[in-house]
C-alpha cells in the first residue's frame, strides 16, 4: 500500500484572445496520511501555494494591461520600449514584485513627456485594498502589534509587516474618509433629502453624543477629550461615531454622513440627548430644522446625587444646615425633571451664595461649595436644553444617553486602553475612531466598495469557484 499521498497542482492561465500567460506546475507535495497532522494542508504549505498562485496571478495580469497598451491607441504603431523598471505590488498573499515597461510615446500624439509606463495606470496604489481593508479592520479591534502578528500568523503577507506599517495603513484609510466628508457646510439646513428619501418623525430618531477623555501622548500631564455618539432610527441598523474636535474640520458633516449611512436624508430632524459638555454643544449647535437638543438627564442626576453626598457628610457637623440644603436640591431636583430650567436656576443660584457664607468645619465644605456653584452654571449652560422629563418619561421616550454611555465603553475604553492609560495624540485617536466606528457598526466593508467598486465582483467569483471544487 502506499505510504503517502502525491499531490500536484497545475495553473493555466489564459488571455480573452487565447493567449497563454501561465502554464506550470505550482504546487507538488507529498503529503503522508498516517498522523493526523499531516492530514490537509498545513499553514506554510498554503501559504506558500498563495503566495506563489498571487505571484502568477498577478504577473499575468500585468502582462495582459501591459500588451493592450504596446501600439498606439490612434495609429495603431507598435511602441519602442525604453526599458523596464522595477514595481512591487503589496497584497493579502505577499508582495508581488513586476517588471514594468516604458515605453516611448508615438509622435502623432502630443505629450508633456517622451515616455510612459503603462503600469502605472493599473497600479495607482501599491497596496492592494484587501490588504487595505483587513489591515484596518483588525488594527481597528486590537493594537496594531497584534494585528501585524495575526496577519503574518495566517496569511503569507510580508515579512516586512510590522505595528507601524499598518498604523500608517490605516492613518491613510481614515484620512481619505475624512477627506471625502469634503468642506464643512454653513449650515445643515442647506441640505435637502433625495427624492426617494422621505423623513421619518423626529422622535424615531435619537442620538446620543458623549465624551471620554485619553492621555495625551504630547502632554503627558493632560488629557484630551472625545467625542463619541450613536444614532437610533427606528427599524433601521444603528450607527457610531467618533471624533477628537479640534482634528475634524467638519464634525457637522459627519453627523449628516450618520444619518446618510441609515439611508436617512441629511436635513432628517433628530432628537439629541449630551452630557451638556461645552464642546457637544458646540457640535449639535447647528441641527436640521425641526430636531431638539436634551440635557441628559443621568448627568444631571449625577451632579445632584454628588451634592446630595456633600449634605450627608454635612449632618456630622451642622445638621439643620444640611437638613435645609437636602431640602432645597430636592426642589431644585423637582423643577429640572418638569422642565422648569429658570426657577431651578434662579433656586440654584440662591443656594449657592447660602453654602458659600457657611461657616462649619466640615472638612469637605469647600468642595461642597465649587460643586453648588457648578451645578448653577451647569444649569445656566444648558438651560434651553432642559426638557420635561416627567412628560417624556410617562409618552415612553428616551431621557438619558445611558446607551452612549455604553458606547463610550465599547468605542473607547476596549480599544484606547483606557484602564491601562495608555497614550495617543490626538489626530492618532482621532483616525483610529474613524475606522474603529465604522467597523464595529458594519460598514467599513461598504465604504471600500464604493472606492474600489470590483471588490464585491471579487467576492461574488468564489460561489461557483467553491461549488466547482
Amino acid at each position: 500500500m502506499p505510504s503517502a499521498v502525491h499531490v500536484h497542482l497545475q495553473l493555466r492561465i489564459v488571455g480573452d484572445d487565447g493567449t497563454v500567460f501561465t502554464d506550470c506546475e505550482i504546487l507538488r507535495l507529498v503529503k503522508s496520511h498516517h498522523q493526523l497532522e499531516a492530514v490537509g494542508l498545513s499553514i506554510g504549505e498554503s501559504k506558500s501555494l498563495q503566495k506563489c498562485l498571487q505571484q502568477h496571478v498577478v504577473t499575468a495580469q500585468a502582462a495582459a494591461f501591459v500588451s493592450r497598451h504596446r501600439c498606439c491607441p490612434a495609429c495603431g504603431r507598435h511602441l519602442c520600449s525604453k526599458g523596464k523598471y522595477p514595481v512591487v505590488f503589496r497584497t493579502v498573499f505577499g508582495n508581488v514584485t513586476l517588471s514594468g515597461p516604458r515605453f516611448y510615446r508615438c509622435g502623432c500624439q502630443p505629450a508633456d513627456s517622451q515616455t510612459f509606463s503603462p503600469l502605472t495606470e493599473l497600479f495607482t496604489e501599491h497596496t492592494a485594498p484587501e490588504l487595505l481593508y483587513l489591515e484596518s479592520r483588525w488594527a481597528s479591534l486590537i493594537p496594531f502589534g497584534m494585528t501585524a502578528a495575526l496577519l503574518r500568523d495566517v496569511l503569507p503577507v510580508a515579512d516586512t509587516t510590522n505595528p507601524e506599517t499598518v498604523r500608517q495603513h490605516l492613518h491613510r484609510v481614515a484620512d481619505r474618509h475624512d477627506a471625502a466628508l469634503g468642506s464643512e457646510p454653513a449650515s445643515l439646513v442647506e441640505s435637502r433629502p433625495a427624492a426617494d428619501q422621505a423623513p421619518v418623525p423626529r422622535e424615531a430618531v435619537i442620538i446620543g453624543i458623549d465624551g471620554g477623555y485619553l492621555r495625551n501622548w504630547h502632554d503627558k500631564k493632560r488629557n484630551f477629550e472625545v467625542i463619541v455618539g450613536k444614532s437610533i432610527a427606528e427599524d433601521r441598523d444603528n450607527r457610531y461615531f467618533g471624533l477628537v474636535r479640534s482634528q475634524d474640520a467638519a464634525p457637522k458633516r459627519r453627523l449628516r454622513a450618520v444619518l446618510g449611512r441609515q439611508g436617512l436624508p441629511v436635513d432628517q430632524p433628530v432628537t439629541v440627548l449630551t452630557d451638556g459638555g461645552d464642546s457637544v454643544r458646540a457640535l449639535v449647535s447647528d441641527l436640521p430644522a425641526g430636531s431638539e437638543h436634551h440635557l441628559d438627564w443621568f448627568h444631571i442626576a449625577m451632579r445632584l446625587t454628588v451634592l446630595g453626598q456633600y449634605a450627608k457628610g454635612l449632618a456630622h457637623h451642622n445638621p439643620i444646615e444640611a437638613t435645609a440644603l437636602q431640602d432645597h436640591l430636592e426642589r431644585i431636583k423637582w423643577r429640572l425633571w418638569h422642565g422648569d430650567a429658570d426657577e431651578a436656576l434662579r433656586r440654584a443660584r440662591e443656594l449657592a451664595g447660602e453654602v458659600a457664607a457657611l461657616s462649619s468645619g466640615y472638612p469637605g465644605l469647600a468642595r461642597l461649595v465649587k460643586a453648588m456653584a457648578g451645578l448653577a452654571t451647569y444649569i445656566d449652560n444648558n438651560a434651553a436644553a432642559v426638557a420635561d422629563y416627567s412628560e417624556r418619561w410617562d409618552h415612553g421616550e428616551i431621557i438619558s444617553t445611558a446607551f452612549a454611555e455604553a458606547t463610550v465603553d465599547l468605542v473607547v475604553s476596549r480599544r484606547f486602553a483606557k484602564k491601562q492609560q495608555m497614550q495617543w495624540s490626538k489626530k492618532g485617536a482621532h483616525l483610529l475612531l474613524q475606522t474603529r466606528t465604522r467597523t464595529l457598526d458594519g460598514t467599513l466593508r461598504d465604504l471600500f466598495t464604493t472606492w474600489y467598486p470590483a471588490m464585491p465582483a471579487n467576492d461574488v467569483q468564489l460561489t461557483p469557484l467553491t461549488a466547482a471544487v
